[in-house]
């Protein structure tokens, strides 16, 4: 009998590399909450209810529209279905596949304002549900009468987001758990793709040798653009139209091992 080599007892590599994702306009093409208004009778809210929303308050918002949505008869049949027609953001497949040819080195999140049941009914229709380690999410769920009941994530105390989540203490919370639990190493680089104003609270907690990935001509970019013109951004800054511009800068990073 061969004694066991030493690589039989090596530790599974941990990934070097965390990529995080928004969803809305960044994973998918456009809003899951526009999205699933097309599923009401006459595909659009009412105005007295679309005026309703407060700055700041739009997970309060979309508890409205989803029971709304539940009194004019919308089933989930009709929500999975809204959700399985959103088209991915042009590139982001390319993207995933590319990913997937390294999990060893990439861990995935998602980090998004939309809610659980829809990005998990995306990702699992798209074949892609696997890559994510974590999704942090509103938490919504069917209830007992068949109307979608959302929640917010949690309560902070973030003058600059909405009143539901900061993205910038997920990701700071993440990044100290997940760095216990791989004995203290933490991830060479922090990777961020995402579209919204609401995506610039995170960026800001990056390092000089994270990237932030902001789409461009969406908002987060153009607020990246001035907070780096000021110098309050210390992560670099590359915009994208498409996903494979993604893949071409993870392709450099990981030529640079």
């Amino acid at each position: 009998m061969t004694a066991p080599s030493r690589q039989d007892h090596a530790a599974p590599q941990q990934p070097r590399f965390l990529v995080l994702f928004d969803f809305d306009e960044t994973i998918i093409n456009e809003s899951s909450d526009d999205a699933v208004v097309r599923a009401l009778p006459g595909q659009r809210l009412p105005d007295w209810l679309r005026n309703s929303y407060r700055e700041g308050h739009y997970n309060e918002h979309m508890q409205k529209v989803l029971v709304y949505m539940a009194e004019q008869g919308v089933s989930e049949d009709s929500i999975h279905s809204a959700m399985e027609k959103i088209p991915p953001t042009p590139g982001l497949v390319n993207l995933f596949h590319y990913l997937q040819g390294y999990q060893q080195d990439f861990e995935l999140a998602v980090v998004s304002d939309a809610n659980t049941y829809f990005i998990e009914t995306w990702l699992e229709c798209a074949g892609v549900r696997h890559l994510f380690t974590k999704i942090f999410t509103n938490p919504a769920s069917f209830d007992a009468t068949g109307r979608l009941v959302l929640l917010p994530y949690h309560s902070h105390s973030c003058p600059c987001c909405p009143d539901n989540m900061c993205k910038q203490v997920i990701l700071r919370d993440y990044l100290t758990g997940r760095q216990k639990e791989r004995g203290g190493a933490p991830f060479q680089r922090v990777f961020y793709i995402g579209d919204g104003a609401n995506d610039i609270c995170p960026s800001l907690a990056l390092g000089p040798r994270d990237t932030a990935f902001p789409r461009t001509d969406f908002p987060m970019h153009r607020l990246l653009l001035e907070m780096s013109q000021a110098a309050k951004s210390k992560a670099n800054i590359v915009p994208w139209v498409s996903g494979e511009d993604i893949v071409d800068s993870l392709k450099k990073i990981m030529e640079e091992r």
